[in-house]
């Protein structure tokens, strides 16, 4: 397998199945479908997670038009990115991890995307951390614009044609005038690139997992209310419910998702317990909650469900 000579040729079509009974179903689908891009020569793919989480069968498909399944290698819940492996050696080239904190602002970049012919031309607009609502925190991702169609797990590459980043969301950004534009948002590459080959060793990167509640939460006017729990969670059995407002971790206030994610982590590693100030119809109540690896969980017979 060749680096580099044409990227276009590194990104492959990433197509998955996942069962109805699936936690994540009801949220992402059960048939989902995207990019995943090759990052080594023995054909190691990078995609952005939530194609394939939970998946019961996935196929790839090279811009030869060669396919195969594919099995996941290993997945990191900090960064959101999986890594895959084909069954079979498919043709095509590899692009090289590159450094995403040394871009600049305005930088032109190209992002590349399987079912396209031409890369799409963008710009990165920010460089900025980043909270989700599923407990997930990034110290930094890296935002471009315009908005590109089409983007889950493609392809982020400098001018000098190494790869960035991996797509994963496309959202509304904020100028300083206070317009808003599409963009994009991409995972960092070198977020999993030096552990690499710990993570197809182990199937992730070797240290201790985070805490992980099973709550999905929102900033809403200044709070954080929980919008849905998972059945079976650490926050399911301690009584946390969609509509809840966390008010303090520890008895330390909290009043944004990376306040709140960071706290938790802080207090240790996976099976921690975290106590929790929640209010709910006007009453308070506190909460101890046994925090687990989030992987465990998703493996768990006990995960099949759906969001409350």
């Amino acid at each position: 397998m060749r680096a580099r000579s044409n990227p276009l040729d590194s990104v492959v079509y990433i197509q998955s199945q996942v069962p109805e009974r699936a936690m994540t179903a009801e949220i992402l689908g059960t048939e989902r479908s995207g990019h995943g891009v090759r990052i080594r020569e023995d054909g190691l793919i990078a995609t952005v997670g939530y194609l394939v989480l939970e998946a019961e069968h996935i196929w790839i498909r090279s811009r030869e038009g060669q396919g195969a399944t594919a099995y996941i290698v290993a997945q990191d819940f900090d960064s959101g990115i999986t890594l895959l492996k084909p069954t079979l050696a498919l043709e095509g080239s590899y692009l090289v991890p590159g450094l995403s904190n040394e871009l600049a602002v305005d930088e032109p970049l190209l992002v590349y995307r399987s079912d396209h012919d031409e890369a799409f031309t963008c710009t990165l607009f920010a460089r900025q951390e980043f909270a989700g609502r599923w407990e997930y925190l990034l110290d930094y991702a890296l935002f471009t614009s315009p908005g590109c169609n089409d983007w889950a797990g493609a392809a982020l590459v400098d001018q000098y044609g190494q790869l960035c980043g991996v797509g994963s969301l496309l959202m509304e950004l904020h100028q300083d005038d206070e317009e808003e534009l599409l963009g994009n948002m991409f995972i960092p590459i070198d977020m999993v690139s030096p552990y690499l080959d710990e993570m197809c060793e182990f199937g992730q990167r070797r240290e201790p997992p985070k805490p992980w509640m099973g709550a999905l939460i929102q900033e809403y006017e200044g709070k954080l209310v929980v919008t849905g729990v998972y059945p079976g969670c650490p926050a399911d059995l301690a009584g946390i419910k969609p509509g809840d407002v966390v008010l303090s971790v520890d008895d330390e206030p909290v009043n944004d998702l990376s306040g709140i994610f960071r706290k938790v982590w802080s207090l240790g590693s996976a099976g921690v317990e975290v106590p929790l100030l929640v209010s709910s119809a006007g009453s308070l109540r506190q909460c101890l909650l046994k925090s687990i690896d989030r992987s465990i969980f998703y493996r768990s017979v006990a995960a099949a469900g759906q969001v409350n």
